[in-house]
Formats: C-alpha cells, structure tokens, sequence
C-alpha cells in the first residue's frame, strides 16, 4: 500500500474567520473524494486543533493500492476541482508518499 499524505497552510490574508471557514470548506470537498472516487483506500482528513501560527492548519492522509491509484487520483475530474480550491486558499502545502512495508 501507498500511503500519501499532505499537510496544508491556509491563507490568512483575508483574516482569521475566512482561515477557519476556508479549512472547513477544504475539508468538507476532501472528505466528498472517496464516493467518487474508487482508486481511494483508506482516506482521513483532520483539522489542526493547535493554535500556533507556524502549525499547518491541514492534514489529509490517503492509501492507494500503489502508484498507479494515486497517480489515476491526482488526474480524477474530482480531485482536480478540490485542487482549483486549494490554489485559491491555501498558501503552502508539505507532501510525503510511501510504501508501508
């Protein structure tokens, strides 16, 4: 199994209210990903509880069968609208991929 996981920094330009609406927003579209799309595993989104500033707002963990799923994921017309989101609202994001062996 392939394990994939994103951590995501809000923008906060806009204010700590739209931040917080923008991370619910994210995480609402995420967790829509897997009943549309069948190539998702095991699939976890979580809202940072933290309140420092250097902390990433974000986490989304997913598990795909190898690199094929994931790569047929990231093409998904889905998962490809949640990522017009993520340029509008996010300011950086940190990725790790790996096989859990």
């Amino acid at each position: 199994m392939l394990k994939h996981i994103v951590m995501f920094k809000m923008k906060a330009d806009e204010g700590e209210q739209a931040r917080k609406q923008n991370v619910e927003e994210l995480k609402r579209r995420l967790d829509a990903l897997p009943g549309k799309i069948e190539d998702i595993r095991g699939y976890e989104v979580g809202i940072n509880e933290n309140d420092n500033r250097a902390s990433y707002d974000a986490v989304l963990i997913s598990v795909f069968e190898g690199e094929d799923e994931l790569n047929r994921y990231r093409k998904h017309p889905e998962h490809i609208k949640v990522l017009d989101f993520i340029k509008q609202t996010v300011e950086s994001t940190a990725a790790v991929d790996y096989t859990d062996e």
